[in-house]
């Protein structure tokens, strides 16, 4: 698939580091109830960790008890939904429609009228 910005890997794994690679390029997670956003609710932006794009507005985030930030909607156009049937399953994985970089999954348990859960991995996004 291409997008708007394309890098080489080697240019992805030097800008990002090893741990922001393996999840934003590499569609690895982070451990549970171990990221900076799990439970941050200040007013503003969630952006693309890899390009700064934005992504989630913080109007959209809620806790879910997952141990990951979840938010019931992104900001239009902004986000790419992937089938993903990896690990015996079927589910819909979540890119930056800019860069392509792995944020997470939706999943449509959502406590909030949208019914959605974007959950997302708070190595693969930054709060502006």
């Amino acid at each position: 698939m291409k997008y708007p910005l394309e890098k080489s890997e080697a240019q992805w794994k030097q800008e990002l580091g090893e741990e922001r690679y393996c999840v934003l390029r590499e569609k690895g997670t982070e451990r549970p109830h171990t990221g900076t956003y799990n439970l941050h609710y200040e007013e503003g932006t969630y952006c693309c960790g890899a390009c700064s794009e934005p992504l989630f507005e913080s109007n959209s985030k809620f806790d879910a008890h997952c141990g990951w930030p979840s938010f019931d909607d992104s900001i239009p156009g902004k986000v790419k939904y992937v089938l993903d049937k990896t690990h015996g399953m079927t589910r819909t994985e979540i890119v930056c429609a800019n860069c392509g970089s792995h944020l997470g999954h939706l999943f449509n348990d959502g406590p909030t009228a949208t019914g959605q859960r974007y959950c997302v991995n708070s190595l693969s996004i930054d709060f502006k």
